[in-house]
């Protein structure tokens, strides 16, 4: 917890706990609200898509933004744009102006933003911590930890109020934890410099060149990619679950998306302090397998607390993947092409997320949940299976091993940036 003493990583954790959790409200309020108001998977599915179509179209562009801009104002540009744009879509509703053609072009305004803010909140730890990969990793922890808190709390806190207040209001006030954001890291956070370009860094693509190139990264990513595809379709499957097994209950909904985040919770602490002491890509790919595991019992009909615990089973090794993978890739490339790599990652990792979307949406218009859940589980299995054949080839390389408890340089890197 030490590390906590740094200003700025606090301000950073501070910001993520509130702004996640008006995400994690939305990312149960909007398919809720668009699924009884159409009554369409279809629908559903779409709408979910436009927010990530593009970070499949504008992710890599991005890159040179975050390298102009610098990771700090990138996030407040994110925040100052996202706030009055999740405000309109409750506003239009109430007021009868919003169309579902309208619906799909402001959630996908809003994911023109994910894609930056993202990989800015993960280059800003270099920053403020340092270079030593396995000390970003456990920075990437916490802020990890704060994301999945906000997974445990978010979704039941939407659940309540979508009951008690409507979908639209809990909208509304994930547009306020936006500004809230916004505040927190303008006032707070001491970092942000422009990466000064070089000739390995020109171009729009130089990142996702590097990426495809990388004996670790490329396949690593291609993995990723596959396995994104498959949760995004177990993710929007959960309303319609509830929708057909569980009498349409909104509490319930909240109540399995806080299951995954109350594993993931569990797992970033345990993360926090493991990747001190496990090599970051063999804690990577033990976790990914680790993931697989539990998505075999979806098929089978259960009680929602018994899917509760399943989620959390899932939930809970997640951390134990991205902390070690962010660790290292935030530090592997060179510093002039970090903004451009990371955001191709991220890139490749979502692309076909928005097909996740689609796909699940289409097939639950058409097939039962079994069959659905049972496609997950197979899809995520190869995915994992893939991803840590990738990790296990390079997991003994010395250069991507964690420094020894004993060496003093992450400690004074630390101290040295404390504000």
């Amino acid at each position: 917890m030490s590390l906590l003493r740094n200003r700025s990583l606090a301000a950073i954790v501070v910001a993520e706990l509130v702004s996640l959790t008006g995400s994690a409200m939305t990312y149960v309020a909007l398919p809720w609200f668009v699924l009884v108001t159409t009554g369409s998977t279809a629908k559903t599915g779409w709408v979910l898509a436009a927010e990530l179509l593009p970070v499949g179209l504008l992710g890599i562009p991005s890159g040179s933004l975050i390298a102009w801009l610098g990771a700090k104002r990138t996030m407040n540009v994110a925040d100052a744009a996202r706030a009055p744009l999740m405000t309109a879509i409750p506003i239009l509703h109430w007021t009868g102006h919003l169309s579902f053609p309208l619906l799909l072009v402001f959630t996908f305004l809003l994911g023109c933003f994910m894609a930056p803010y993202y990989a800015s909140s993960r280059l800003i730890l270099p920053e403020v911590l340092g270079e030593d990969e396995t000390l970003v990793a456990q920075g990437s922890a916490f802020v990890q930890a704060a994301t999945q808190l906000t997974q445990l709390g978010g979704p039941i806190i939407a659940g309540l109020l979508i009951a008690w207040i409507s979908a639209p209001a809990v909208l509304l006030i994930d547009a306020c934890t936006y500004a809230f954001s916004f505040f927190v890291i303008f006032t707070f956070v001491r970092a942000g410099k422009r990466v000064a370009s070089d000739e390995s860094s020109r171009g729009v693509f130089a990142g996702l060149r590097y990426v495809v190139r990388d004996k670790l990264l490329g396949p690593m990513m291609a993995a990723a990619a596959i396995l994104n595809f498959v949760a995004q379709g177990l993710f929007v499957s959960l309303p319609v679950l509830v929708v057909r097994r569980y009498d349409g209950d909104p509490k319930v909904v909240g109540f399995l998306f806080a299951a995954f985040g109350a594993g993931a919770l569990i797992g970033s602490l345990l993360a926090t302090q493991i990747v001190r002491r496990v090599p970051l890509l063999k804690l990577a790919a033990a976790g990914v397998l680790g993931m697989a595991v539990p998505l075999w019992l979806l098929p089978i009909e259960m009680p929602w607390p018994a899917v509760m615990v399943v989620l959390a089973a899932f939930g809970f090794c997640a951390p134990l993947v991205n902390a070690p993978v962010f660790g290292i890739l935030t530090v592997r490339a060179p510093e002039a092409l970090r903004p451009k790599v990371m955001t191709a990652v991220i890139t490749i990792a979502t692309i076909i997320g928005p097909l996740g979307f689609l796909a699940v949406g289409q097939a639950l218009q058409h097939v039962g949940l079994r069959v659905v859940f049972l496609a997950i589980a197979v899809g995520y299995t190869a995915g994992a299976l893939a991803f840590s054949a990738a990790v296990s080839r390079d997991a003994a390389k010395d250069d991507l091993q964690p420094r020894p408890a004993g060496d003093l340089a992450p400690v004074l890197q630390v101290e040295a940036r404390t504000d």
